[in-house]
């Protein structure tokens, strides 16, 4: 019995010491054998808990699913209507990507990396997620933070931790920032052009320009401005809630995806144009349309178009040549210069009479 709690407290103490060194190799191991446990407990734990809630806590449900149920019914109409919009100008653009894009995924908190901080999680991983790229928490309707994959484990960085950065515009002027988070509940914003001109109490949202977050997603509100040499420097309180970090959204593509593969030839646009019929020339469209508005083919029609513009000299426009059955005019006599008269040849007699 001794000789067990000897070995216990021994391989307590190499554990401690292992922990208590910042080797990520180890941490990292230790970490992959460990999530996996804590993911199963916490699967237990919440079968537990939803069928307790299923059993004792009916009525309540009932109650709340049927006024969820209204508003949702509410949500679904308002979409139909919607949808109907939409497949217009699906009609009209046949190239654009369909919707809804499958590009939001549900994660879940398993843990903290260290128990002296509360600004960096474990997340359960849901699969596709590339490393070495950023992915954006939402925690409600407001930004929560970040996510990356590292060591095929997903670490989330939460808007107090320093390495959670995005792009913000902030107040109504749309100025933009660079957000990195500080302390809990507080984040700033670097790289204000000084231009723009913000106050306190703007609301700051994402820019979706990072391709990290949607666009206007809420992030928080300015408490303080700072201006420094060369940009603006704003202090914000964010709205999350990093002290309860369970479930979130995370983002796996935030690009537009709408005009994906658009091309502009392939548009179908109706001019309500009549469509020629087959061989059917253009002489015989102008004269079903002489017919119908009275006019006399006889006389030449000259278009508007040019067909050629000289870029050379500004408003000079040559008109397109138009064939007309033009009566050659006689050639002008060329002018003939008067010639002096020859002089008669004296006779060689002298005729007096």
């Amino acid at each position: 019995m001794k000789t067990r709690l000897i070995v216990i407290a021994i391989l307590l103490l190499m554990l401690t010491v292992l922990l208590s060194r910042n080797d990520e190799r180890i941490s990292d191991t230790l970490l992959g054998i460990i999530n996996p446990i804590k993911q199963s407990y916490q699967n237990f734990t919440g079968d537990l808990e939803d069928k307790s809630h299923s059993y004792i806590f009916q009525k309540e449900s009932i109650e709340k699913l049927s006024r969820e149920n209204r508003i949702l019914r509410k949500r679904l109409l308002e979409q139909i209507h919607y949808i109907e919009q939409v497949k217009n100008i699906y009609d009209v653009l046949p190239a654009l990507t369909r919707l809804p894009i499958p590009n939001i995924s549900i994660t879940e908190t398993i843990s903290y990396v260290k128990l002296n901080s509360f600004s960096q999680i474990i997340l359960t991983k849901p699969k596709g997620l590339e490393e070495n790229r950023l992915y954006g928490l939402i925690q409600g309707r407001v930004v929560a933070g970040i996510a990356s994959v590292r060591s095929n484990q997903l670490y989330g960085y939460l808007t107090s931790d320093k390495k959670c950065r995005f792009s913000v515009f902030i107040g109504e002027s749309k100025a933009p920032g660079i957000a990195i988070g500080k302390t809990q509940n507080e984040m700033i914003v670097k790289f204000i052009p000084k231009w723009y001109k913000i106050k306190e109490g703007d609301v700051v949202v994402t820019s979706g320009l990072d391709a990290i977050f949607f666009a206007d997603v809420p992030v928080g509100v300015v408490t303080k401005i700072e201006v420094r040499s060369s940009y603006t420097v704003a202090h914000i309180k964010t709205y999350s809630d990093i002290f309860h970090p369970k479930t979130f959204f995370l983002i796996n593509d935030a690009r537009a995806t709408l005009a994906d593969n658009f091309d502009s030839n392939l548009t179908n646009i109706e001019l309500h144009c009549p469509k020629p019929e087959n061989n059917v020339t253009i002489a015989d469209q102008n004269a079903s349309m002489a017919e119908q508005n009275d006019i006399n083919l006889s006389t030449p029609v000259v278009s508007s178009i040019p067909s050629r513009i000289d870029q050379t000299q500004e408003d000079v426009v040559a008109p397109e040549a138009v064939e007309e059955i033009v009566a050659h005019p006689v050639a002008a006599a060329k002018k003939v210069k008067k010639r002096k008269p020859k002089p008669k040849p004296r006779s060689s007699t002298l005729d007096l009479f």
